[in-house]
């Protein structure tokens, strides 16, 4: 089995939207929360800040813990064109609250991301999305 590690943030401003990436990948894909999977030996809250950077181009400081994640990944279920399909994965989500200090909206280049936007609860209800985004909209208490 393998594992992997993520640092993410849920990051909302004074209009109650939130901050969405979209991931890409082939035959997969939708919105996302800012964040990904940590560096070797680098530590959590340092990982969800660089994230949240470089796909959305903001700053940000963290404000509490949420909460961690575990998911399971069956190996049929992973994504097709990668060279560990078929092999279970479990995924360890850490889920912060963070704020932005600075910046600019800005698309990551070159990355796992092709977009990033804010959007209202109801938006978010619409959009194609990963299953992290719920998860951490429950931790934050932003929907039961």
């Amino acid at each position: 089995m393998d594992i992997r590690i993520g640092a993410y943030a849920v990051i909302t401003d004074d209009e109650g939207r939130m901050l969405l990436p979209h991931w890409q990948a082939p035959d997969a894909g939708g919105w996302t929360l800012p964040g990904g999977g940590i560096e070797p030996g680098e530590d959590p809250a340092d990982a969800a800040v660089r994230e949240v950077f470089e796909e959305s181009g903001y700053h940000c400081v963290l404000d509490e813990l949420l909460g961690v994640d575990n998911m399971v990944v069956p190996g049929e279920l992973r994504l097709p064109h990668s060279n560990r399909h078929g092999i279970p994965m479990q995924n360890l989500r850490i889920i912060y609250r963070a704020h932005i200090t600075g910046g600019e909206l800005t698309v990551e280049q070159d990355g796992s991301t092709d977009d990033v936007g804010w959007f209202t609860p109801a938006e978010i209800d619409e959009l194609k999305r990963v299953s992290l985004v719920n998860v951490a909209r429950r931790m934050a208490g932003l929907i039961d």
